[in-house]
């Protein structure tokens, strides 16, 4: 996690933000990971998950929540997502 770390410090600076408002807690690694995984799985194509998770960072940073928008992600993996696959 160090070199994550690292990277979030080299970003915030090019950004110029504050470091600690962008350092994921060990939990939100954890949901995005999973939602990665559910991305990859059930569109059939790994290029989705670092897609879906830099939308859903878009969304985060317009107010929507983390786990809500985890929960909407699980519901279309577990109900045949192999439809809207590109």
């Amino acid at each position: 996690m160090e070199w994550l770390r690292s990277a979030t410090r080299a970003l915030a600076e090019a950004a110029r933000l504050d470091p600690e408002s962008l350092y994921l807690s060990e939990g939100e690694a954890s949901t995005l990971l999973e939602v990665a995984r559910l991305a990859a799985q059930a569109s059939g194509e790994r290029t989705n998950a670092p897609l879906l998770c830099f939308i859903m960072g878009v969304a985060r940073g317009r107010g929507a929540a983390l786990e809500e928008m985890a929960s909407a992600v699980r519901r279309l993996a577990g109900g045949g997502a192999q439809s809207g696959r590109e």
